[in-house]
């Protein structure tokens, strides 16, 4: 039995995909869950459509997400702490500082996008990857000095 997911399921596909499943488990649980629907001619032809408006969007999004990218690749943000003599610092800086400094200049973020393995705990300058998008990652300057 061939269906469309509807959904992303585990193991078997993504969003969008065509694939082929036994009977039993198109019938009994991926159709009445919602999940999926049956590969029909018209079915095919409606997400063959679907894909190609996606497509577009997708295009449209990575270009504005570049833009913002270029942005970031060419920006440097401080931040001030206070600092024990051996330059580590009193507390942390967070995804949550560097999202307020980026908001400082005028670049909305969401803090989840930043990705920090760790907090920042000594004073220096670090590049710090955001995740804009899952093909655009962009790289900025944090310099922590003492306040």
């Amino acid at each position: 039995m061939r269906v469309i997911l509807k959904k992303t399921v585990k193991n078997l596909g993504d969003a969008g995909d065509s694939v082929k499943v036994t009977p039993g488990y198109g019938r009994n649980f991926l159709l009445p869950r919602g999940l999926a629907i049956a590969a029909t001619e018209g079915s095919v032809a409606q997400q063959t459509h679907l894909d190609q408006l996606a497509a577009g969007i997708a295009r449209k999004e990575v270009a504005v997400v570049k833009e913002v990218a270029a942005k970031l690749a060419d920006l440097a943000i401080t931040i001030a702490r206070e600092a024990g003599e051996d330059d580590k610092l009193f507390g942390s800086v967070t995804k949550r500082d560097i999202a307020e400094a980026l908001a400082a200049e005028g670049i909305e973020l969401d803090r989840r996008l930043i990705d920090l393995n760790e907090n920042l705990r000594e004073i220096g300058m670090y590049n710090v990857e955001v995740k804009l998008h899952k093909e655009v990652t962009a790289v900025i300057r944090v310099y922590v000095i003492r306040s």
